[in-house]
């Protein structure tokens, strides 16, 4: 049986678990691969009615759920989410997943300050809310678990998402400074880097191309979001740091860390020659 942690064992399908962006996508797949397993979810969403859909599905499914109403990016929310979801759950919560985030495209000089505070209020802040809020509260449980979504684009670095890579990649620096900081704390962590994944970030974030991009979401995902929640949550119980769940984000990763100069060369002259 893979495990949580070394001191008081426990596996995944035991979680007392917290879901940002619980409403769809990664998160809503996220909270019902726990509930599968057993675990008890407290789904938050910024929309409330899509995280009560969600804790529908649970229901179904024979375990618990609780809709909260929180927006990521304002610390207060994210503090009182972490009070309130022990006293709903009647236990101290054993998993956070940070997921709740937003999609950003565009040329780099035309982008606002207003765009850069917007994504990555809510891509990088919201995590580090999320981290700051439930860290201390593991420390003195005495374990715990977080998984970071972050995404491929943290390491990709394409064109014309400047703002979205670098939200991403913040999340997940931090995640591999938390994963060694944390060690000694019986604290995992995981981070989650996947290329594309059919959800909803496409159709509610401010992206160019957005034809193009839920053509090649729906033939050239390589996955569903049900196979990347699972696979995270696997990779987490085997103490793993990175879940790179796609071919492609595999080959990505590969390359880059292979020869960085050369991956951002040939990147830029893909770029120029299908722009």
């Amino acid at each position: 049986m893979m495990l949580f942690g070394k001191k008081e064992q426990k596996p995944s399908h035991k979680a007392y678990a917290v879901v940002t962006g619980a409403g769809s996508g990664i998160g809503r797949s996220f909270a019902l691969e726990l509930a599968k397993r057993g675990g008890t979810v407290v789904c938050s969403d910024i929309n409330l009615d899509a995280a009560r859909e969600t804790v529908g599905l649970i229901e179904a499914l024979g375990a618990k759920g609780f809709a909260v109403q929180c927006d990521v990016g304002k610390e207060e929310q994210v503090t009182q989410l972490a009070e309130q979801a022990g006293q709903l759950m009647q236990s101290p919560v054993t998993l956070v997943i940070n997921n709740a985030g937003i999609g950003l495209g565009g040329k780099f000089d035309e982008m606002t300050l207003e765009d850069w505070q917007w994504c990555m209020n809510i891509n990088l802040w919201g995590v580090i809310y999320g981290c700051r809020a439930f860290v201390p509260k593991f420390k003195q449980l005495g374990h715990g678990a977080i998984i970071n979504v972050a995404s491929a684009a943290s390491y990709t670095a394409a064109p014309e998402m400047t703002v979205y890579n670098v939200s991403k990649a913040g999340v997940r620096a931090l995640s591999e400074t938390l994963s060694a900081e944390l060690k000694k704390f019986d604290i995992k962590v995981n981070v989650l880097c996947p290329t594309l994944v059919p959800t909803n970030i496409i159709k509610n974030g401010k992206v160019p191309h957005k034809g193009l991009l839920d053509y090649a979401l729906t033939n050239l995902a390589f996955t569903t979001s049900d196979k990347v929640a699972k696979l995270t949550l696997d990779n987490l119980d085997k103490g793993k740091l990175y879940t790179i769940p796609q071919i492609d984000a595999k080959l990505f990763w590969l390359m880059k860390r292979a020869s960085p100069d050369l991956y951002t060369k040939f990147l830029g002259i893909g770029y120029r020659l299908f722009k």
